[in-house]
């Protein structure tokens, strides 16, 4: 039996060795960037929920809150002191404008007192002395109506706290919007 041309270049050949090796090489780094795809694409993705940092904490109703002049509110949840001034209610992010300490309510002296490097901060985040460049940075808060959820008043792009909010009105604090504090001379 004699082959034909077009037969003999229908015969399968082995795959050898080096073509092998070659193919696993290709395959493996093809799903090596696969991962990494994926990797990068889920890291990519935001993280925050509802009542996580970065993200919207309720801090309760404005009836909850202390009464004007008192202790501020620790929030750990959302890094928070939720003051309650004469002016309104103040978000005021923990961290010190200076060096990034964490900075605590002294109740004696009435103001918030850096353990680090001695910077005073009044109750509504202004700078009273100390090495700190600025005032207190804030979060944008909000109060929520209860009934239909609509805004009644947001503190957003200013230094200036909420004020005039009905009792029954639910505190918002938006975590992932930091508003920075003013620099004093």
């Amino acid at each position: 039996m004699s082959n034909s041309p077009e037969q003999a270049t229908q015969k399968r050949v082995p795959v050898n060795r080096r073509e092998f090796l070659n193919l696993a090489w290709l395959a493996s780094l093809g799903f090596f960037t696969l991962n990494i795809a994926g990797v990068t694409y889920l890291f990519s993705m935001p993280r925050f929920k509802e009542g996580e940092f970065g993200g919207v904490v309720n801090a309760g109703s404005v009836s909850e809150l202390p009464a004007p002049g008192s202790a501020p509110l620790n929030l750990p949840v959302a890094k928070t002191w939720l003051s309650n001034t004469e002016a309104g209610v103040v978000a005021l992010y923990k961290v010190c404008t200076h060096l990034g300490c964490l900075y605590n309510w002294n109740n004696q002296q009435q103001k918030f007192i850096c353990p680090c490097h001695g910077s005073q901060f009044e109750a509504d985040g202004s700078y009273i002395k100390g090495p700190a460049p600025r005032s207190l940075d804030r979060f944008v808060v909000r109060a929520i109506d209860p009934n239909t959820g609509e805004v009644l008043a947001e503190a957003v792009d200013s230094p200036l706290p909420l004020e005039n909010i009905p009792a029954n009105a639910i505190i918002q604090i938006d975590t992932g919007k930091k508003v920075t504090g003013v620099t004093h001379t």
